[in-house]
């Protein structure tokens, strides 16, 4: 009884810990597909799941920083899903690496022309962006989710360093430091891990023949001295038996 009761507590107690823990990850979030370097280019993937059981996410509304406009913002193209790119004028004219924007993209949006996400699964929304800025180390992408019953999440409050995450937190980007040359993101990684890559496959590839070469060395060794042995064998019985 004991023991069942501690099984039962403990059970309850995972519940509540899964439950409280829940609206933490359960949210629009921001993530580059490799690095997101100050002043360099990044594809970044907006995360969006599905947080409701009996509805299905059918829009996305991101967004755009105004207090650091980005110059270039494409989104991938992606079947089930219209997409929609709104660019504005800016109140005050910025300049990016020696140019100056007056007009930059402020918002997103995503509308399925299908079942969109639905319960129980998330979707990837890939944007490619750039120049990033190289004053501040984060961008803030306020979304709009909205279900099919109506329903509208709003990720809009920003989370503030040495506070609780807010109830409703915007995704946030991370930026790391500016590279040298200020390369292209993912286009520089992708270049300059090439050579990486093949010799890396080269490596690998060049592995398997390396240690079957030496197996078969260590077979044949072993193959050598277990048929000495065994003539060795052969001849100390054989001499036994004509001293019989």
């Amino acid at each position: 009884m004991k023991a069942s009761r501690i099984a039962a507590v403990g059970a309850l107690a995972g519940t509540a810990v899964l439950a409280l823990s829940a609206p933490a990850f359960a949210h629009v979030s921001v993530q580059p597909e490799g690095t997101a370097a100050k002043g360099g280019y990044a594809v970044v993937d907006f995360k969006v799941p599905n947080e409701r059981d009996n509805a299905s996410t059918t829009k996305l509304e991101v967004n755009f920083p105004t207090d650091h406009p980005l110059a270039s913002a494409m989104p991938a193209p992606m079947a089930g899903w219209d997409i929609e790119v709104t660019k504005s004028k800016l109140d005050k004219p910025v300049e990016l690496h020696g140019n100056k924007i007056s007009e930059a993209v402020t918002k997103i949006t995503w509308t399925a022309d299908g079942k969109g996400i639905e319960p129980g699964y998330f979707e990837k929304f890939p944007v490619s962006i750039g120049a990033l800025p190289e004053d501040t180390d984060e961008l803030v992408f306020k979304a709009i989710q909205t279900y099919s019953n109506k329903e509208v999440a709003r990720w809009i409050e920003v989370p503030q360093e040495g506070q609780e995450e807010p109830d409703n937190p915007a995704p946030v980007l991370a930026l790391s430091a500016a590279e040298d040359g200020h390369a292209h993101g993912s286009e520089a990684s992708e270049e300059t891990s090439e050579p990486a890559a093949q010799n890396s496959a080269a490596s690998t590839a060049a592995e398997p023949a390396d240690s079957s070469d030496t197996t078969a060395r260590v077979l044949a060794v072993v193959g050598i001295v277990i048929g000495a042995l065994g003539v060795a064998y052969g001849v100390l019985v054989g001499r036994r038996r004509t001293d019989a």
